[in-house]
């Protein structure tokens, strides 16, 4: 699979540089979100704006990918879904399950609204 992955403070970004995920793709990344949790990183952008296609198994590393973060209070956020992708999401309603932002931009500000959410309700707890 081709992709970069880029390391910030509060999250990281995996920007997909495929056009198609699909059953070729999903195996590596599952293994890459995987990896990526493993080494730390509790919240994770997915860029998506070069993926034009995908299918079942391509939507099946993304539900993976979102179990993975959201389980130890990580944040797991799709950004630059093409029109294509969202029609599949939308059938599947996983629209609903998953949280997209049109832009990388609002997929930051959102994972650093995430963070400073938690941060409150930590304080707010003790």
């Amino acid at each position: 699979m081709k992709s970069t992955t880029s390391k910030e403070e509060k999250y990281s970004m995996l920007k997909v540089e495929e056009e198609k995920l699909d059953s070729s793709i999903s195996p590596f990344m599952k293994s890459e979100f995987t990896q990526i949790h493993a080494e730390g990183v509790k919240n994770i952008i997915v860029d998506l704006s070069d993926v034009k296609y995908s299918d079942s198994s391509g939507l099946s590393a993304l539900l993976v990918g979102n179990r993975i973060f959201n389980e130890n209070g990580g944040v797991f956020v799709l950004a630059g879904v093409s029109d294509h992708v969202m029609k599949l999401l939308k059938i599947s309603m996983l629209d609903k399950v998953l949280e997209i932002m049109p832009t990388v931009a609002e997929a930051v500000d959102a994972v650093l609204l995430h963070e400073v959410e938690s941060e409150l309700n930590n304080e707010a707890e003790e």
